[in-house]
């Protein structure tokens, strides 16, 4: 497999998919932070999604809303266990299926189902659009939940005449360990990954939930140096919404995710010419002379000052600014010994007397 992505650092806050999603991006080279922001749970009390079965087989739904696949077969594994899937599956197959995404129309028809249309889009609003103008007065829709209610969908269409039938299958909850999360938002924010990965919207929002009073520092570095991905239109929405830029595959997917990565991230590299080498910066390492070389942070900041401003003399309290709180002069200087150690040619950083360093441009 290709290291594209050798040198980078890239966070994941998936839980379901996590260890699927991280190996196909430590397959390319990347180091991987996993920081799952949210976990879907079933619904300790099923409660209500008996009396929601119930009442869809006491009035069999003209349509059905298909969210989510792990939504569709928790729901019909819910059924089975009260020896309802067949009378459940049978009023279901008489309905107009619309499936929200691919996962979702893969459930309906392992559950031997037809669904009859997918929004190009993937989202809710583009459902509620489509069913709006097919007419949906005078009939009944279930509405399979997707973790949370969706009051603003079933609004519109009870506003347009339908009867809706809530159907919660599963809840979002946080992470049983919010240390990994933690951690990633203080990468983040510090601008020490190159990018983070969402696969849900609600992902995506409880990550900056979880930022708090870092929420504005957070969303600076995601609107600027931090690649956000995410696997499609609806899961961006919440940092769209936030002038926070996303970059997208055109089909949901896992692997289109990480080719979009693979894609985008090399592209924001810096590439200087320094003492006879080329010197390209990644994430967490340098390429010097098309060879990977690690770096730690403190010199990995250090180089990204001085590239940044490619011969210009930095004096040891600017390079201190790019150093953790707490660093003295002492510390650039060990940084600056560190990088020369790390870059194997020591030509390339100039120690320049009473002044300070810089890149040594020819």
């Amino acid at each position: 497999m290709r290291d594209e992505l050798a040198g980078f650092t890239i966070g994941v806050t998936a839980d379901r998919r996590r260890d699927e999603l991280a190996a196909l991006l430590e397959r390319r080279g990347a180091r991987v932070v996993l920081a799952p922001a949210l976990r879907i749970v079933p619904l300790a009390d099923d409660t209500d999604l008996r009396d929601a079965t119930r009442a869809c087989l006491d009035r069999p739904p003209d349509v059905l809303m298909a969210n989510t696949g792990i939504g569709m077969r928790g729901w019909l594994e819910a059924a089975e266990g009260w020896g309802l899937a067949e009378p459940l599956k049978n009023v279901l197959s008489r309905a107009y299926v619309v499936a929200r995404g691919p996962k979702a129309r893969g459930a309906i028809r392992a559950a031997g189902l037809h669904d009859q249309w997918s929004p190009a889009s993937e989202s809710c609003e583009e459902v509620v659009e489509h069913l709006c103008r097919r007419g949906v007065a005078g009939q009944v829709i279930a509405m399979q939940l997707h973790g949370d209610r969706q009051p603003e969908c079933t609004e519109a269409l009870e506003a347009a005449g339908a009867t809706v039938i809530e159907v919660p299958v599963y809840r979002w909850a946080p992470p049983t360990d919010p240390a990994p999360l933690h951690r990633l938002i203080d990468l983040v924010a510090g601008r020490l990954v190159d990018a983070v990965t969402f696969t849900s919207a609600p992902a995506a929002e409880a990550l900056l939930r979880a930022a708090g009073d870092r929420t504005e520092t957070v969303l600076a570095a995601l609107r600027g140096d931090v690649l956000v991905s995410c696997v499609g239109a609806v899961t961006a929405e919440p940092l769209v919404r936030r002038g926070v830029p996303v970059s997208a595959p055109t089909r949901a997917r896992l692997g289109a995710l990480v080719r979009t990565i693979v894609d985008e991230l090399p592209r924001r590299t810096v590439t200087v010419k320094a003492a006879g080498h080329l010197l390209t910066l990644r994430g967490h390492a340098a390429v010097i002379d098309g060879e990977l070389r690690p770096l730690a942070p403190a010199p990995m900041a250090v180089l990204r000052a001085l590239a940044a401003q490619p011969g210009r003399v930095l004096s040891r309290t600017e390079l201190l600014r790019t150093l953790p709180r707490g660093a003295d002069e002492h510390a650039v200087e060990m940084a600056v010994a560190r990088l020369r150690v790390g870059l194997r040619a020591p030509r390339v950083v100039q120690t320049v007397v009473k002044r300070g360093y810089r890149l040594r441009v020819e």
